[in-house]
């Protein structure tokens, strides 16, 4: 199925929300703030200096959603595209909607003169996004994810 990829913009606020909030409750079982996350895209959309989103739309309807987030690598002199906040809508899963935004942000981050690689995370359990990650040639590397939330924290 032929997609079309195109960068979100403001106009995608209420769908790039939506997407986050059925990813956290479907990937984690996790039901987040509608308000912060709000906050949170529309800080996404109005500093691209953060990151961007792409969406994946077929038919006037949004089928899918990345994010890219960047990080410095001082060891590789150039710059980290971090993969993160995938959704496809149920509807539209296993007919190639992450393939298609791979391999656009793969073309991007080529063609970047300062993009060193790509990276993701994904939750240890998610068998079906591991197999899809794992086949587009994206390698489990040595590294463990660790972090302190100061949101969820004790005061």
């Amino acid at each position: 199925m032929k997609f079309h990829i195109r960068e979100a913009n403001k106009d995608d606020l209420e769908t790039l929300v939506k997407f986050n909030l059925n990813l956290a409750s479907e990937s984690e079982g996790k039901i987040l703030n509608k308000d912060i996350v709000s906050l949170g895209v529309t800080r996404m959309l109005s500093t691209p200096s953060n990151g961007f989103y792409l969406l994946a739309e077929k038919e006037g309807y949004i089928a899918g959603q990345l994010m890219i987030t960047y990080e410095t690598s001082d060891w590789r002199n150039g710059i980290f595209w971090w993969i993160q906040s995938v959704y496809v809508a149920p509807t539209y899963r296993r007919q190639g909607v992450f393939t298609s935004l791979y391999t656009k942000i793969k073309r991007l981050a080529k063609a970047s003169h300062n993009c060193c690689g790509i990276r993701l995370y994904v939750e240890r359990n998610n068998e079906p996004a591991l197999k899809t990650y794992k086949a587009l040639g994206l390698i489990k590397t040595n590294y463990f994810l660790l972090e302190k939330d100061f949101r969820n924290e004790d005061p």
